[in-house]
């Protein structure tokens, strides 16, 4: 896994208000939606980055095989239909005819084709993709060519029948393989092209991709503005009810300027913030539009750094306290007892305000919804396992919106065995923790705050103490979220997220697995390394039941079982401490509720993406929101059914 799905942290304030811009939108200007954004992208090479900071603007421009629906479930969208072979291990598209490309002018260049999805695999392995981990080992032959071990491309299960037909072999059946086609890593190239730009293709400028999507990037300028217009030649131009996109480039450092820009008119959606100097104005002046949406699939936490290597920002005065700071890390005690020791209601109401803090809590990194087994939410099937680890997780509840994980007296008991074992390494107290932040980020800075206040208020400061790092964002972003290498972790704790890639509970849970995972270094440790940490932890017996969990193919209820073992060992380890999700928190959006296409997996079901979003003259009130998001779950329900009882029509018979 070499993907950085990860959320740019700004996360859980302007970049977490982005995301759910999902439900938001609209301006007094009904043909533009116009909004923030936290951080530049890096590249508009949609196939070898899977940043949010990229697929965030790509996914608006150029489009996959399928494509999400506003209920979640995947439509044709360069694909007409598609089949797959009773043993799950062929899957065919038929493209439609009418899909096009054009340039950044608006000039036709070609017909899409089933080749452009071929030499979108081949560029996906040239330039070394961060997505390559959805599909190395999914499709046939294809992690040997990646390795070298052939260098006949023919040998990949990926071939174009003809013009309009492209087909995918892969190793072993993958009920979700449908659900990564919406991902960058799969979607097409023109061969031509991609061979006229070299190097340049994809660089920050529009004419350095070709465009077959429902918007153009009209410019991109660097912390400054994004701006997308609609593609009038679109084969489904018909979908597209925006005609402009208009982005402002927005650091955190004020977040009242947000909500004052959507008073004017100028911004089509707004976080309330319930902390800030402007909140009595705006319970004033929209006291009866203010909603709260619906909890989504990233995940947000805190992650300790488990073999810290640089110290360009810390507390720490002594190469004593910088060893005793490490071996405490690696005790798993010490991780529980800031793990109890963590009131995360009072680190999220930092954004959402006290009274709405539950609503974006989250205590697992996969989502305790994310799918069922045997008819149970996977949360309480980790539930099951997690308290075979020992009487502390009697009574936590792994749902949605529960603060069960706070616990002072769980903390100090933890936390007295910790200290015991530590003092007899030589350990000396008190630990000094660096948790680094954005210095601009107002949000950011005040959860870590919160963070710091019940840690040192449950373990006592004189065990304990937590030093805020504040550093300039661009600094922050260095060391945290455009930083590949575990050396450049230089922090003891950080916030990292997860949005999940396709339908599976390993979405989330390889992400940090030590032998492939793709953001595993945020841990301090490059993932495939032999370093000693990895066992220290019980990191190689994570790893082991990720194998075994993965290795379950026929059975999913039995694949499920497996996968939630893992989640409730991750849970026990504390290595991780996740905190809220996208999604839940108050804000006033001037779109129609639920237009939007809506999935937790992709590039075509976010907040980012504006196909089907339509906009409302006037901001939404909460009644009408409200019984918008109750008819939207009944018929999400019976969607979602009605779509999984037709994959049977799908499936294609032997002859």
């Amino acid at each position: 896994m070499k993907a950085k799905k990860l959320l740019a942290l700004a996360g859980v304030s302007v970049a977490g208000a982005f995301l759910l811009a999902a439900c938001g939108g609209g301006s007094s200007n009904q043909a533009t939606y116009s909004f923030v954004y936290s951080a530049d992208p890096n590249t508009l090479d949609y196939i070898a980055a899977t940043r949010t900071t990229t697929s965030d603007v790509t996914s608006n421009l150029v489009d996959g095989l399928l494509e999400n629906d506003q209920y979640g479930n995947f439509v044709p969208s360069l694909a007409e239909d598609w089949t797959v072979s009773e043993d799950g291990l062929t899957y065919t598209y038929k493209l439609r005819k009418d899909a096009k490309w054009y340039t950044s002018e608006g000039e036709e260049y070609g017909a899409v084709t089933a080749q452009d999805f071929v030499t979108g695999i081949k560029h996906a392995v040239e330039s070394k993709s961060e997505g390559l981990f959805l599909i190395q080992n999914s499709i046939k032959g294809l992690d040997a060519y990646v390795k070298g071990e052939t260098k006949d491309f023919n040998t990949v299960g990926v071939k174009a029948l003809d013009d309009h037909t492209i087909q995918y072999t892969l190793v072993r059946p993958e009920s979700f393989w449908n659900s990564k086609t919406t991902s960058g890593v799969l979607f097409p190239v023109n061969a031509d092209f991609l061979k006229s730009q070299g190097k340049d293709f994809g660089s920050l400028k529009p004419s350095s991709i070709l465009y077959n999507g429902p918007f153009y990037l009209k410019s991109l300028t660097s912390k400054s503005e994004i701006e997308l217009v609609k593609n009038k030649d679109y084969y489904d131009a018909k979908n597209v009810h925006i005609d402009n996109v208009k982005l402002t480039f927005n650091d955190g450092s004020n977040p009242d300027s947000i909500i004052k820009n959507f008073e004017k008119g100028q911004y089509s959606f707004a976080s309330v913030m319930p902390n800030s100097s402007t909140y009595k104005s705006v319970k004033k002046n929209f006291g009866d539009n203010i909603v709260y949406g619906l909890q989504l699939g990233t995940s947000y936490y805190l992650g300790f750094n488990l073999d810290r290597q640089k110290y360009d920002h810390t507390a720490k005065t002594t190469d004593e306290q910088k060893a005793s700071t490490k071996k405490a890390i690696l005790n798993k005690d010490f991780r529980q007892a800031v793990n109890f020791g963590f009131d995360r209601k009072s680190y999220a109401a930092q954004v959402s305000g006290s009274d709405a803090a539950e609503n974006t809590l989250r205590s697992t990194l996969v989502p305790p919804t994310y799918v069922q087994v045997n008819g149970e939410d996977f949360g309480k099937v980790v539930e099951k396992q997690l308290v075979t680890y020992g009487d502390q997780w009697k009574g936590v509840s792994l749902d949605d919106g529960q603060t069960s994980l706070y616990s002072p007296e769980k903390a100090k008991a933890s936390f007295a065995k910790a200290k015991a074992e530590l003092q007899k390494q030589g350990v000396q107290f008190p630990i000094h923790l660096d948790y680094i932040v954005s210095q601009v980020d107002n949000s950011m800075v005040q959860q870590a705050s919160s963070f710091k206040q019940s840690v040192e208020s449950a373990l006592g400061a004189d065990n304990v103490v937590v030093d805020l790092q504040k550093v300039s964002d661009d600094d922050f972003q260095n060391i945290t979220y455009f930083s590949d290498t575990a050396a450049a972790r230089d922090y003891d704790i950080s916030g990292g997220g997860w949005a999940p890639d396709y339908q599976d509970p390993s979405t989330y849970l390889e992400s940090i697995s030590p032998v492939n995972g793709s953001v595993f270094y945020y841990l301090g440790i490059d993932a495939g390394s032999n370093n000693p940490a990895i066992a220290t932890v019980g990191l190689d017996q994570y790893a082991n039941m990720l194998k075994d969990a993965d290795a379950e193919l026929l059975d999913q209820a039995k694949r499920y079982e497996k996968y939630a073992a893992a989640q409730a060992w991750l849970t026990d380890s504390s290595i991780t401490l996740p905190t809220v999700s996208n999604g839940g928190a108050p804000m006033l959006q001037r779109t129609v509720p639920y237009s939007r296409a809506a999935s937790w997996v992709g590039t075509k079901g976010t907040g980012t993406f504006y196909k089907y979003l339509e906009m409302s003259k006037d901001v939404v009130t909460t009644k009408d929101f409200n019984k918008a998001k109750e008819e939207w779950l009944k018929k999400k329900a019976e969607s979602n059914k009605k779509a999984q009882e037709d994959l049977k029509d799908h499936i294609e018979k032997k002859k």
